[in-house]
């Protein structure tokens, strides 16, 4: 494993990340894709012994599942000096609670609490924002990370999704105040999905700031063709990733999804590996997060780092992208209605 630097941090993680969200207590969390402790710890271990030391949960997962699964499996298996650990906060972890999510800073230091007690550590070493909080000043928010920071209890942060301006805004106001700054940026990107080639990207290139990629195979859609695109459970049950993303063009996702296989046979390797390789072109890209479910999904992650794709062959991948609407920076609900509301012959994908 070659390791790299997490943006200008002197931090080193391994440019393949593991996306603990798949792993949690199925009746906390999602019952048709999760997968029970039992089935995660051999997963969690032979990541470690692949080299990979670059993990990322939260505490919605699975509701603190996830978190308790993955602590225990890293300090059964691991030196917790020897991997980097990130979790999240912001959505709702006691439904009814008037402070039971949100960026307060009363949320803040609870659930950077919650999140160590269920990791089984003193600390993380980056903690980030899963959303924006538009009832919370920016400003509180910043601040209580910061002293989440100086406390000890964190070692770096992030954010994740959102508009790039609102990532310029936190990023202005952590310099004008002399606050921990975010060093990487979490969000939504694959051949499937590249608006963030826009604004976003550019904007963590310009600042230094690392991203980590969910959703690096839209689902495994990129890992088969388009006549099964949705045969993985996850694909097939989660409806909440139609709204991620308008596809203005269902042709133009076939046209992808036949290039990458073209490559991927030409090659001799899974079409995993080329949609991971793409990613790596980007030098912006610290690492995808992988949420395997088989230990040949990680062998195939693992794998993709040896894959250097020509110039040709990603522009073969890239020609047919046509734009579309990306949801991902949207936090409101009726602001995401209101938008759908405009958009001619909008329908899930």
């Amino acid at each position: 494993m070659r390791y790299i630097k997490l943006g200008r941090t002197g931090l080193d993680v391994s440019p393949v990340a593991i996306g603990a969200m798949t792993y949690g207590d199925p009746g906390r969390g999602h019952p048709v894709w999760s997968l029970d402790e039992e089935a995660s710890r051999p997963l969690i271990k032979h990541a470690l012994a692949s080299g990979i030391n670059f993990f990322d949960t939260s505490n919605l997962y699975s509701y603190g599942s996830s978190e308790e699964i993955l602590g225990r499996a890293l300090n059964d298996f691991a030196d917790r000096d020897d991997v980097v650990i990130t979790t999240k906060v912001r959505h709702t972890m006691r439904p009814g609670s008037p402070n039971g999510g949100g960026l307060s800073r009363k949320a803040i230091m609870s659930e950077i609490d919650h999140s160590l007690r269920r990791l089984g550590t003193d600390h993380v070493d980056v903690y980030m924002i899963h959303r924006l909080d538009n009832d919370t000043p920016p400003e509180e928010t910043l601040e209580a990370l910061h002293e989440v920071v100086k406390s000890g209890k964190a070692r770096y942060l992030g954010a994740s999704s959102m508009h790039a301006w609102q990532f310029a805004k936190l990023l202005h106001l952590q310099e004008r105040h002399g606050w921990a700054r975010f060093v990487v940026m979490e969000d939504h990107y694959n051949l499937l999905a590249r608006e963030e080639e826009r604004e976003m990207l550019p904007l963590c290139a310009d600042e230094g700031v690392a991203t980590m990629v969910w959703s690096p195979l839209a689902r495994g859609r990129l890992a088969r063709p388009f006549d099964r695109a949705h045969a993985t459970e996850r694909a097939a049950t989660d409806g909440s990733y139609a709204d991620l993303l308008y596809a203005a063009d269902a042709a133009g996702d076939r046209a992808i999804l036949d290039e990458v296989g073209a490559v991927a046979d030409a090659r001799g390797v899974s079409r995993a590996q080329v949609a991971l390789a793409w990613l790596r072109r980007n030098p912006v890209v610290a690492a995808p997060l992988v949420g395997a479910r088989t230990i040949r999904q990680i062998d195939d992650a693992v794998a993709s780092l040896d894959l250097d794709l020509s110039a040709d062959e990603a522009r073969r991948l890239e020609a047919p992208y046509t734009p579309r609407y990306d949801f991902q920076g949207i936090s409101d609900a009726r602001e995401m209605d209101r938008i759908k509301a405009g958009i001619p012959g909008y329908a899930h994908v």
